[in-house]
């Protein structure tokens, strides 16, 4: 796991609330599961304990994750002065590839959403971008192989 966590401040709070979620409703809902299939007798023949077992590891493993996360999140803050003419997490950068234009903001891995132009500054045409300027030519290998960026704008 990375030591930092890059997420904006509306994720932050959509993964504080679901961890709340989990640690209040989630935890009753699995004991009173627990509770109903215990009265069922015994326990090594009975599929709806093992299977509320399963869904209570399910959910102590996701409020784990969701606690290391949170502990190492770092929140993406707006520049009042820009971003000094570099490309960083939390900025939109405007490139040009075969004469197309084309926006990107770069963000953490748990707010990337390609479809909507949010790539992860893990990825690899985000750790590319990264560190350069307005101007700057930045080539990445794709899949369908290298392409050449030129960064055009960032804010």
């Amino acid at each position: 796991m990375p030591n930092q966590y890059h997420l904006s401040k509306e994720r932050h709070e959509e993964l504080k609330k679901e961890l709340e979620t989990l640690k209040g409703e989630g935890r009753a809902d699995i004991a009173d599961k627990l509770k109903r299939a215990k009265e069922y007798g015994d326990l090594s023949e009975n599929a709806e304990y093992a299977e509320a077992r399963e869904e209570q590891n399910l959910i102590e493993n996701r409020i784990f994750e969701l606690e290391e996360l949170l502990k190492k999140a770092v929140i993406i803050e707006e520049e009042a002065g820009g971003t000094g003419g570099v490309v960083r997490v939390g900025c939109a950068v405007t490139v040009k590839k075969n004469g197309k234009e084309t926006k990107y903001t770069i963000v953490g891995p748990y707010d990337a959403k390609p479809e909507e132009g949010k790539i992860s500054d893990e990825s690899p045409l985000g750790r590319a971008f990264m560190g350069h300027e307005k101007g700057d030519e930045v080539t990445v290998l794709t899949p369908s192989g290298k392409s050449t960026f030129e960064i055009i704008k960032i804010e």
